[in-house]
């Protein structure tokens, strides 16, 4: 019990160091690179008039599967420069890898914020392409 409370309290400390130092910028590159796929994907949902994607990933478990398999395929390329810039930080400021920690970061800075913002892309795009349209 001892170490698991040991890891849990290395896991935040090093999670708070992430944030200032060398890669500090990925912090912001990583979630930024995600929002863009979320637009994209996002607007595309709403042009084919699809739901919501977290809406559907909670509400509809038929196709939880294929919507989450769909939402990684999407950021792949961010997860794995994630796990890149991962690595090298961990060695280069911690001098180890720590699997669970690398999984973690870049979950929280690569897929969250996809996951999170493309719903809300959609509905924004479906109410920006309802309104009426004026012409001169």
């Amino acid at each position: 019990m001892e170490a698991f409370v040991h890891d849990v309290v290395r896991f935040y400390d090093d999670l708070i160091g992430r944030t200032q130092g060398p890669m500090s910028f990925r912090f912001f590159l990583q979630p930024t690179m995600a929002l863009l796929m979320a637009v994209r994907d996002g607007v595309k949902d709403a042009r084919t008039g699809r739901s919501p994607y977290f809406w559907t990933i909670v509400n509809a478990p038929e196709t939880r599967r294929a919507s989450l398999r769909e939402g990684v395929k999407a950021t792949t390329r961010i997860l794995v420069l994630g796990l890149v810039m991962e690595i090298i930080y961990q060695y280069r400021v911690l001098g180890t890898f720590h699997v669970l920690e690398a999984i973690n970061v870049i979950i929280a800075l690569c897929f969250l914020p996809y996951l999170l913002m493309r719903g809300p892309i959609n509905r924004l795009a479906r109410w920006w392409f309802a309104r009426p349209h004026r012409t001169a």
